[in-house]
């Protein structure tokens, strides 16, 4: 018992725990479930392609069971369950798994509709075309070798792979603690992106990206927006957002069906089925009657009928939202390098590749000039046998053996051994009939291979030229067009896509309530000038704003209180011509009493170097970079700091190289340049942009352009145009000078920059809304009365107006003339009536600190 116990070791049993996890964890991330970045396969794919080398089953060849190759990557290579050994092989010859698919299958290998591939004594396969292109050169010596399970044969470390196969087939594998999942990508982009990065080591990401535009999947889909690819490539890790391709048709019948051409990567499509006929009849999703599933070889259709009653829009959001016809693809770019697993970049994956393929090439042209070197030294020694034929013959002769014969011929003419034996393996026929001029020209290119060869040892220049000359040969021959859209969103779950782009009229009231409407509500009127009723309202409450803009464009409010929300034109409801529309505080968080007096349409292009120039009622006037509102928060952001006594009345869009003109309601117009307004900040209170009498206010802002003739329409109705030239250059700050004689005609009610060809919407206070052509209405010079432009009734008065492109087809309101402008109101005016103050001082409010 004694020597027992004497023969008993003392262990730690944590430590021991700790050892042998640890052993088990990499075996398990090095050896299975992670792919090397030079080739980015798995061992057990690895060694089917191998066997599959070894057995000359080239795309050329006749098909083999599959039996056969599992049962040989079993038995050389793979001691384990046959089960994982076949699913990889299977996976390698489904075009819905694979972007590129590197074994040639024949026979059922599954579907995508979950359905099992039959047993592989049924199925056949062999290499497809490219898998040849991934084992090219393996015999050239340009990979190393390892003993397999029992030392009894060598199998490769990693494959030669001549295109980047871990970005272009992508892989997934779940580890010990770690997980990688690269998604596939368009081959003839990868290739593109590893010539730039030959071209330029030390392109950013965003050059790379101009030829690596995201994943590509083999089920095509649309990935929504690009701020997750590019968090993949620039981190390793990111979430891509993948859609089903859906459209929405009309049938015969003039119902609406919803189809499905291409679904997300790796979505079954029988259980998305199943799962959307589970959301209907638990009453989750309403709208849909049937779903039939019409597809075939031709490709994926499924057909979802929608209900009379309902809108396949929103159908269709809802399926987004609820099923797998929209999924997240959560990136993790895990690979083994150097043995060590470590999270890639696309610039680290790109790096690994050509860092392995320059290895490749001078492996591949040291193992060439070896050869080339063997076979020049052989023909130098044949070259002296020719010399002295005859004398070689009777050495061979008089030896009694070859061994004898070998030796003395190294003795004779300085021979090595592999010289001397390449002449006496030579039969006599062969030494006699060899021809001096063939063997100087396999010598002399023979030498001429070697010093290319030798060229490209000692240059890298020239290996990186051969890795891109090769990958443009790849793309040549494999590559094909993306498959996967890549849509530019807004937001990562928005539904734009869905939204038609189209010309909309944004009406606005007194109280808040805000619609949207097509331009063609307003296609046919009445002649005579009164309009069409524009809207059903409350008594009180009037049109306070109208303004034109794209479905997709965002819109900027303004409220009085000077601050600025964002939506898109799109977000807006909808409304008929005579709907009240919706409160905008459904719209908008905004303040009690808070209410918007402005509306702007902003296109992504006019972001960078515009602004933002405001003015109040007061003729506080403030200019701001656009860009300051790039990124507005839900609650708004502050735009203008007021005085008690004042509101936010004007934003204008502005070039920074502008004239502006204001107009007042008592007949007042001030022209002068925008740089005479310095840029603020944000919460600035601005200065004063035209001196007011008292009880006078500002009823619109302009910016002056080439050919654009500036209308003023007055409150009961009439308008005229004049030309920009009438308004003197001035310095803000002064009284300006008279633009209408309001005493006769009429308070001003709104001024606006407009071309001949424009139609003209005007909008009175009892909502009756009218077009004309602004063509048609009479070029005066100011401050003359014009012509009536719009009928107003009685004790009703014109408060806003708005322009739009013309329209051929439509009816447009004639304008009447009554010819009392004709005398006497085109004439200039005195030096009493137009005011100019240039003299007087540009007096500035005061302003608050700028953020």
């Amino acid at each position: 018992m004694e020597e027992k116990k004497e023969n008993l070791i003392q262990v730690d049993l944590r430590e021991i725990m700790e050892t042998s996890f640890l052993d088990y964890s990499m075996s398990v991330i090095v050896q299975r479930a992670l792919p090397d970045v030079r080739d980015g396969l798995k061992p057990v794919h690895r060694r089917i392609l191998y066997t599959m080398y070894e057995n000359a089953l080239w795309p050329e060849k006749a098909y083999r069971k599959c039996a056969d190759t599992v049962g040989s990557v079993l038995g050389r290579y793979h001691p384990h369950g046959d089960a994982s050994v076949y699913d990889a092989l299977v996976r390698f010859a489904q075009d819905f798994s694979m972007r590129y698919m590197l074994i040639d299958g024949h026979g059922n290998f599954g579907s995508v509709d979950g359905d099992p591939p039959a047993a592989y004594r049924y199925t056949e396969a062999r290499m497809s075309k490219l898998s040849v292109e991934m084992l090219k050169d393996i015999e050239k010596d340009t990979v190393d070798f390892s003993p397999n399970y029992d030392d009894r044969l060598k199998e490769p470390n990693v494959l030669p792979s001549h295109f980047p196969n871990i970005l272009v087939n992508g892989s997934t594998g779940i580890a010990v603690g770690m997980a990688t999942n690269i998604p596939p990508h368009n081959m003839g982009e990868v290739l593109d992106g590893v010539c730039a990065m030959v071209d330029n080591p030390d392109i950013d990401l965003d050059g790379l990206m101009q030829y690596i535009k995201g994943p590509d999947f083999p089920t095509g889909g649309i990935i929504m927006g690009r701020s997750g690819i590019r968090a993949a490539y620039g981190t390793g890790r990111g979430r891509i957002y993948v859609r089903a391709r859906a459209e929405i048709v009309e049938k015969p019948n003039g119902r609406y069906q919803i189809v499905v051409t291409e679904l997300p990567y790796q979505v079954n499509k029988a259980r998305l089925i199943e799962n959307i006929a589970e959301l209907v009849k638990d009453k989750r999703i309403d709208g849909i009657s049937n779903i039939d599933d019409h597809s075939d070889r031709n490709g994926m259709h499924i057909a979802i009928d929608i209900k009379r009653e309902a809108s396949p829009q929103l159908v269709l959001n809802h399926l987004y939202s609820l099923t797998q016809m929209q999924v997240t693809f959560g990136v993790i770019m895990l690979a083994i390098v150097d043995g060590q697993p470590k999270l890639l970049t696309l610039r680290d994956i790109l790096q690994e590749y050509i860092k392995f393929q320059s290895e490749v090439v001078l492996r591949r042209t040291q193992f060439d000039l070896k050869k080339a070197q063997e076979r020049a030294h052989i023909l130098e020694g044949l070259m002296i046998a020719l010399d002295f034929i005859d004398e070689v013959i009777a050495i061979l002769r008089n030896s009694k053996s070859i061994p004898e014969g070998k030796v003395a011929l190294m003795e004779r003419f300085g021979l090595d051994d592999v010289q001397a034996q390449a002449i006496v393996q030579m039969r006599l026929g062969q030494l006699t009939g060899l021809e001096r001029t063939k063997l100087e020209e396999e010598l002399a290119a023979l030498r001429l291979k070697i010093a290319d060869f030798l060229d490209i040892i000692a240059s890298e220049a020239r290996r990186y030229g051969i890795i891109k000359d090769e990958a443009m040969e790849m793309k040549k021959r494999f590559s094909d067009e993306r498959r996967t859209e890549i849509a530019a969103i807004s937001g990562e779950m928005d539904v734009e896509d869905l939204i038609p782009e189209e010309d909309c009229v944004l009406t606005l009231t007194n109280f808040g309530y805000v619609k949207r409407q097509t331009l063609d509500t307003y296609r046919t009127q009445r002649r005579g000038g009164r309009g069409i009723s524009g809207m059903s309202r409350r008594e009180e409450d009037v049109a306070s704003e109208l303004f034109i803009a794209n479905s997709h464009d965002f819109v900027l409010f303004f409220s009085d209180r000077g601050r600025v929300y964002r939506l898109k034109c799109y977000e807006i409801p909808e409304g008929s011509r005579t709907s009240r529309g919706m409160n905008i505080t459904n719209l908008l968080p905004l303040e009690p009493e808070e209410r918007i007096t402005s509306m702007l349409r902003v296109t992504k292009s006019e972001e960078e170097d515009h602004f933002l120039t405001m003015v109040t009622k007061n003729a506080v006037i403030k200019r701001v970079a656009l860009s300051a509102f790039r990124n507005v928060r839900k609650n708004g952001l502050i735009a203008l700091d007021l005085a008690e006594d004042d509101e936010l009345s004007w934003v204008r869009l502005t070039s920074g190289s502008d004239d502006l003109l204001v107009a007042t309601r008592f007949g007042k117009a001030i022209r002068f340049h925008e740089a005479d307004v310095r840029e603020m900040g944000r919460q600035a209170r601005g200065v004063r942009a035209i001196r007011l009498a008292e009880g006078d206010v500002v009823v619109g802002m302009s910016v002056l352009r080439e050919n654009g003739l500036v209308l003023t329409v007055s409150e009961t109705g009439y308008g005229r145009l004049s030309n920009p030239e009438d308004y003197r250059l001035q310095h803000r700050g002064g009284m300006g000078i008279l633009n209408y004689h309001v005493e006769k005609y009429g308070n001003v009610a709104a001024i606006k920059v407009v071309d001949l060809n424009d139609d003209i919407i005007l909008i009175a206070d009892d909502g009756v809304i009218i077009r004309i052509e602004a063509g048609s209405i009479r070029i005066c010079a100011r401050p003359s009365k014009g012509v009536r432009v719009m009928k107003v009734n009685e004790g009703s008065k014109v408060i806003t107006m708005a322009r739009a492109p013309h329209d051929d087809e439509e009816e447009i309101s004639a304008v009447e003339d009554d010819g009392t402008a004709e005398e006497g109101e085109d004439e200039p005016v005195t030096e009493a009536e137009d005011v100019i103050r240039d003299d007087e001082p540009a007096e500035e409010t005061e302003e608050t600190t700028e953020e």
